[in-house]
Order: C-alpha cells, then sequence, then structure tokens
C-alpha cells in the first residue's frame, strides 16, 4: 500500500494559486498588532533556532498596524512547503504554532536609522555615548550595536518603522547630530545579533573600569591546570565572604497584598489559570530590606534562569586556578546568558565539570545563599529543561550577593546579565528609560519566569537598585506554548510595573 509523506499529502491539498509561475515566497510565523508580542515571539524563535538560519528570520510590517515574523526564503513554491514542513515539526516539539508558506508579497520591510558601520567596536561605543548623550533615553533605550558580519558592527536606533517615516526621523536626527559630526541613513530591519545597548552602556558607566577581561590565550588552553594560569587575574578576585542574606517580613504588607490581589484578579479573568503557581519576590537593595515574599521556599523549575548560578560554578574554579577565562569560554557565558543558547551552557556545564560538580560547588561554597537548588541535568535537546530546580529566595541571596560583590567574578557577571535582551521586567513596561537591567528569563512549556536587579536613577542621580523575581509555573504542558508564553510574560510586567510604581513614590523618583 502507497504511503504519502506529509509532503506529498500537503502538496495535494495545495491550492492552485500557490503554484503560481515566477512567484516568490517565504515562511510566516506570527501576525499581531502588537510589536511587543512579535518581539517575544522573536525571542522564543531565538531559542529554537540556531546559526545562519536564525539570521533569516525578519520582522515585518503589513496594512492594518500589524507585525509579523517571516523567514526570509525567497524560493520556490515547493522549497517553501518543504521548508514550512521542516520547522513546524520543530517548532510543535517545542510547543509552539507551525508556520506556513506564503507568497513574498503583502507585507513590507521595517526600517531603522543608521549612525555608523565598520570594524571597530570601541570607536562606535564612544559614537553610542555621544548619541545616547545628545538625542536622549527615548532614543537610547531603541539604540544598539549590532554584529552586522562576522568583521563589522552597526549602531543603529532600532526604530522598525515604516520606509517614509524612518527617513524623516533620520533626516531630522543628521540635523541634530551635525556638530558631532555623525551621519545617519536608515537600513532594514534584520534579525543580526545585538552585542550592546542601553543597560551594557550605564553598567559600564557606573561601574569601576577593573572589570576582568578574558586571558588571550589559545582556546585548546582554557581548561589546563592552575600553574598556567594568569595569577594577576585571579589576583583580582574578590574575596568570597560567608554572610547569610536572609529575606526579612516585609517591610510594606499592604504593597505585597497589593500583589496578591492583582493575581488574584487576573486568575477570575482568566489570564492566570488555577493549575498556575506564582511566586513574587522584591528586594530593596538600598535598605537592605524586603518588599514582597509571596510562595519564596516553595520548589520551581529553573528553566533557563539557573544559568547564572552555572556561570557561578565556573567562575569558582576560575578563582581557584583550576579553569582559565579565555576567548573561546567569554563567547560561550555570553551566548548563554545573552540568548539563553543550550549548547553553549552544555558546553560551560561540561567545562565546570558536569551538573553533579556545579551542584557540589554550589553546595559546599555558597550554601549561604542556595537552600533549595538542585543542578542535576544538562540542557536536553530541544530544550526541555525539566529537572534542575530551584526556590525563589534562592534567586533573590544570589542577586543580593552579585551586587555587592561578594561572588568570585561578580562585575563580569553583572556584564553578562546586562546584555541587550528581552526581558519581563523592563521591556513593553512604563519603567522609565536609563535604568540599568541586570537579568535572566527562564522559559519552558510548564514555566515562564523573570529575576533581575533594576538600578532605578533619581532625579538628583542617586541610584536605588531592588532586586525582582517572578515565577509562573503551570502543572500541565501549555497547549499553545508561544501564545502561553506571551500572556504569562505580560503578567510578569505587570507586577514588575507595579513594584516601580512602589519604588517610585516609595523614593519620590
Amino acid at each position: 500500500m502507497l504511503r504519502l509523506t506529509a509532503t506529498v499529502l500537503l502538496t495535494l491539498c495545495l491550492p492552485y494559486s500557490l503554484w503560481a509561475q515566477n512567484t516568490e515566497y517565504d515562511i510566516a510565523y506570527i501576525w499581531d498588532s502588537s510589536l511587543e508580542n512579535v518581539l517575544d515571539y522573536q525571542e522564543q524563535l531565538s531559542e529554537v533556532f540556531e546559526g545562519d538560519e536564525l539570521l533569516r528570520f525578519q520582522i515585518v510590517g503589513r496594512d492594518k498596524g500589524q507585525y509579523g515574523i517571516i523567514y526570509n526564503l525567497n524560493g520556490n513554491a515547493l522549497t517553501a512547503l518543504q521548508t514550512s514542513i521542516k520547522h513546524s515539526a520543530i517548532l510543535q516539539r517545542e510547543g509552539l504554532a507551525e508556520c506556513r508558506a506564503v507568497e513574498d508579497r503583502g507585507y513590507h520591510e521595517l526600517y531603522n536609522v543608521s549612525y555608523g558601520f565598520g570594524p571597530n567596536l570601541e570607536a562606535l561605543k564612544k559614537d553610542y555615548n555621544r548619541i545616547y548623550s545628545y538625542l536622549g533615553e527615548e532614543v537610547g533605550k531603541k539604540l544598539y550595536i549590532m554584529q552586522a558580519n562576522a568583521q563589522s558592527y552597526s549602531l543603529v536606533y532600532r526604530r522598525m518603522g515604516d520606509r517614509a517615516s524612518t527617513n524623516t526621523v533620520a533626516r531630522r536626527h543628521a540635523r541634530l547630530l551635525k556638530s558631532k559630526r555623525i551621519d545617519t541613513s536608515i537600513t532594514p530591519e534584520v534579525n543580526s545579533p545585538v552585542v550592546y545597548g542601553e543597560s551594557s552602556h550605564l553598567s559600564e558607566a557606573t561601574e569601576s573600569p577593573d572589570v576582568i577581561q578574558p586571558v588571550e590565550l589559545d582556546e585548546e588552553q582554557e581548561a589546563l591546570a592552575a600553574h598556567r594560569v594568569n595569577r594577576s587575574i585571579v589576583a583580582l578576585t574578590p574575596r568570597m565572604v560567608k554572610k547569610t542574606y536572609a529575606l526579612p517580613t516585609p517591610s510594606t504588607p499592604y504593597f505585597e497584598k497589593n500583589i496578591e490581589e492583582l493575581i488574584e484578579k487576573l486568575r477570575r479573568k482568566g489570564s492566570l489559570a488555577r493549575d498556575e503557581r506564582t511566586s513574587w519576590v522584591v528586594y530593596d537593595l538600598s535598605r537592605e530590606e524586603s518588599l514582597v515574599t509571596i510562595n519564596t521556599n516553595q520548589v520551581f523549575q529553573a528553566a533557563s534562569m539557573v544559568k547564572p548560578f552555572i556561570s557561578l560554578a565556573f567562575f569558582h574554579q576560575v578563582r581557584e586556578g583550576k579553569l582559565l577565562y579565555g576567548p573561546r569560554s567569554r563567547r560561550n557565558m555570553e551566548a548563554m546568558i545573552q540568548h539563553s543558547n543550550n549548547a553553549s551552557t552544555n558546553w560551560v556545564i561540561k567545562m565546570a565539570g558536569g551538573p553533579a560538580r556545579c551542584q557540589e560547588i554550589l553546595r559546599k561554597h555558597y550554601s549561604h545563599i542556595f537552600k533549595g537548588t538542585r543542578i542535576v541535568e544538562y540542557i536536553p535537546p530541544g530544550g526541555r529543561t525539566y529537572k534542575n530546580s530551584a526556590i525563589p529566595s534562592d534567586y533573590i541571596r544570589f542577586l543580593q550577593a552579585l551586587w555587592k560583590s561578594k561572588l568570585p567574578y561578580s562585575k563580569e557577571m553583572r556584564r553578562l546579565m546586562s546584555l541587550p535582551g528581552r526581558d519581563r521586567l523592563y521591556d513593553g513596561t512604563p519603567i522609565p528609560r536609563g535604568t540599568i537591567v541586570y537579568n535572566k528569563t527562564g522559559s519552558t512549556a510548564h514555566l515562564c519566569g523573570d529575576m533581575g536587579i533594576l538600578v532605578l536613577r533619581g532625579k538628583n542621580g542617586k541610584s536605588h537598585p531592588y532586586a525582582i523575581v517572578g515565577i509562573i509555573e503551570k502543572s500541565s504542558r501549555a497547549k499553545n506554548y508561544g501564545a502561553w508564553m506571551r500572556t504569562r510574560g505580560n503578567v510578569i510586567r505587570q507586577v514588575s510595573t507595579l513594584v516601580y510604581e512602589e519604588m517610585k513614590n516609595k523614593y519620590r523618583l
């Protein structure tokens, strides 16, 4: 009996128009009136696809104010069909909606304002500083240095607007920047990796300049024994001080009640299901007092939020002289924290001695911080990491120690956590521009979370840092992972906004 493949079955069902001659096709993944939702979905795709394939994804616009993501295939009908089947299988394994082949028409490119292009990253950082200072924080929040290709970078205001309006903005910026001798142009929005953004810039401006740089050695030397370690680098690492970071009773019980009432309201509306547990923890780092402690000691999946803990296990061994932090280590560490790259994560875990060794280091040397964290597995294929777990208070204790530089390579870990990427604490919220964010998101088909430090700036320039953790875990696997992740991410944003409003009133910002 003839067994038809999925390709043949779909081919037989295709409308005649799809086989039109001389027509090019792309693959479509999402259409939404909210650009924030599309950006969130792009972040999810970046965890599923990697390498050159990921670079072909592009955010586009179409009529009626909609945005979408397409895979810029420009292929014939059969190639588009085969690609959509391949990608749909990958997406379905992750719980995401299927994609489909579409004719290359009915949507248009989005454009950004460009201020420069070249191989010198440090020179572009100087231009970034001038533009950020001169054009203000409204532009600064969307100002990025992107990896244009293997040798070059581009400095852009990631406006993502239509061609005409972006041209208008570019001309206005050209007039404003003429005295700075910075030219402007427009460039299409493409999925280039972001290497530098607002939090990186602000963090560099506030940190002292002795952030530890990787040792410039051959990559094969990075796992050598202690006698080859650059002792001057190790000497720069602060001495660990074992102090117990307790979570006291909230100083503002009324505010914790406000959070609880919001969560209950969202449950009644259906924005949260009854089988979804949540935890919310907020700690004022300036006054060293708890603001919210909801379900702080319940065990939740860690998902990718465990990755900064893995970096700590690695850096602990660098300080001891058992590992080297070289160029390859740095690339994998950045990919693990900034892009949540699972292959890089497994590389770091392996270099650190495996999951059991990471767990042993945290238990033996940092038991004052990690009371309920369990690192027991590498990241499985497809990113379905369900076995690693943590309690929310561990995240807060880690962030407290990180902020106070009580961990090996604290400044480098803060740099890694400030690298540009979508988050659920700041992006898509009314929290003012110019806020530094050090964070790590986590997501699986069961969990949506974010943990980090936000550093608000007062009118007098004084900093007001606070640590925040938001976790939503579903007992059953979400049927539509993409939609579930976006809606739950927005719940975390609502809570983060309430926290900002509380801090704003507290410090009269």
